[in-house]
């Protein structure tokens, strides 16, 4: 169905910048390609201090941050009481760390952000306080104002935003 292309041809190409072996140039595709390429983290895992009230809050009662970014993640549903309640209760048990990484699963899925420094369950269990603290601010630098909770986020969003003046139809004289 395509012509063969002589060997000086595909080095040609190849030099171009497409795969050595595939016979036409970068810009030109056979196939669509779609890569998603992922993100880093907008601050480190230990960089608690960044947010110094942040940091003393989650020090002290992780289970506020913890229903503040489970609140966001889950687009308001759960609220934010409900959630804390919930992660403080398992806070107890010592099994915290399995829910609230699913939180950091769910967020690193919605922005498309690296599994790093290891997996979420790892951070999580390691270092519960600085993980939740790294959530809270990478929200916050995605433009949440984490103290609203969801709803207020969403009106705070859409109020900015207006409508085209409708134009009249026909003639008008």
């Amino acid at each position: 169905m395509y012509p063969s292309i002589q060997l000086d041809q595909q080095t040609k190409y190849a030099s171009e910048g497409a795969n050595v072996g595939h016979p036409y140039p970068a810009y030109i595709s056979p196939t669509v390609r779609s890569v998603s390429v992922s993100r880093h983290w907008s601050t480190g895992l230990c960089h608690c201090c960044d947010d110094p009230a942040n940091c003393c809050i989650t020090g002290f009662c992780p289970c506020i941050t913890f229903g503040q970014i489970a609140e966001i993640v889950n687009k308001g549903s759960p609220q934010c009481g409900v959630s804390g309640t919930f992660y403080c209760m398992l806070l107890a048990t010592g099994l915290a760390c399995l829910y609230s990484c699913s939180y950091r699963s769910r967020l690193r899925g919605q922005y498309d952000l690296h599994e790093a420094p290891c997996v979420d369950c790892l951070v999580h269990f390691c270092c519960e306080t600085c993980a939740l603290c790294q959530e809270y601010r990478e929200l916050k630098n995605r433009g949440f104002d984490m103290g609203i909770g969801w709803e207020a986020n969403v009106d705070r969003q859409t109020r900015g935003v207006t409508t085209v003046p409708s134009v009249p139809t026909g003639m008008m004289r």
